[in-house]
């Protein structure tokens, strides 16, 4: 599998990110592999939305098409915000995953679609997949830092992250994405991040924290960053109710980690929120 290199030096720049890196380059974890198999997306983040009750009765693959059907539900409600993309724009996937989300917003604007991933393997598999699904003029994927992605300023028109920001430093990431994206441009950043009002992370958040190698960050610090860096928010939606069927879902199929009970535990309890924040660049 092909990757496209870095052009803008050193892509793994810590311990943290080579860990993270090795983290991803060795996940074949049945919950992405297997629902990406249904129709060839291959998504790694979560789902919202009611799933359908007779799945239970119907087996497991009924339940894994279900998961996924409310996976790629979750990546139309972030497109929905990215406003007026037409053909000629260009967006950015930072933290690209296998590439689900790109396809699926290459597919419905018609436009240019860089992804950006720290994992070699990742952009490997998503560079295949573009091949395969000829539109690999129009989505790339590239081995690169989001905090440092080299593309010319001024270059997006829309950026997202879906579940990648508590990898790194908001600050970092805000600033590249407001060098990136054109006056106007929009971000759309879906994520967990704690409840500032519970204070501090919760047992249940730092369970996730230590799955998954990351470092959830409070509700505060996104919109504080985001106003730094030249951002405003135009939406702000709390998905949290929205995600939690997803979870008691996934906790009774057969490709559950055993990270769901803190996961439902964190949104139920109130410490942990699943926001969609969509800000405009200015």
């Amino acid at each position: 599998m092909a990757t496209v290199q870095s052009t803008t030096g050193p892509v793994l720049r810590s311990d943290y990110q080579r860990s993270i890196a090795a983290y991803w380059n060795k996940e074949k974890d049945p919950v992405n592999i297997r629902l990406g198999d249904v129709d060839g997306l291959y998504h790694h983040h979560y789902g919202i939305g009611d799933y359908d009750q007779s799945v239970l009765q119907a087996g497991d693959q009924a339940i894994i098409e279900e998961m996924h059907r409310l996976e790629t539900a979750q990546a139309d409600v972030l497109l929905d915000h990215l406003g007026d993309i037409g053909p000629q724009d260009r967006l950015l996937d930072a933290g690209s995953g296998r590439g689900g989300t790109s396809f699926m917003a290459n597919q419905r604007f018609g436009c240019q679609v860089d992804g950006v991933s720290i994992s070699e393997q990742q952009v490997g598999f998503a560079n295949d997949q573009a091949r395969q699904r000829n539109v690999a003029d129009r989505v790339r994927f590239h081995f690169r830092n989001m905090l440092d992605t080299g593309f010319e300023t001024g270059s997006m028109r829309g950026i997202w992250t879906n579940e990648t920001t508590m990898y790194v430093d908001l600050n970092e990431l805000f600033g590249e994405f407001s060098r990136l994206l054109q006056y106007g441009g929009r971000y759309v950043c879906i994520t967990g991040c704690y409840n500032d009002v519970t204070g501090g992370r919760s047992r249940a958040v730092s369970q996730i924290d230590q799955h998954y190698i990351c470092n959830i960050h409070p509700r505060s610090e996104y919109f504080k960053a985001l106003s730094d860096n030249g951002f405003v928010p135009i939406n702000v939606v709390d998905l949290t109710a929205a995600t939690i069927p997803y979870w008691e879902l996934r906790a009774q199929s057969s490709v559950a980690t055993g990270i769901e009970d803190p996961f439902l535990t964190a949104y139920k309890e109130g410490s942990f929120h699943y926001l969609l924040i969509a800000a405009d660049r200015i």
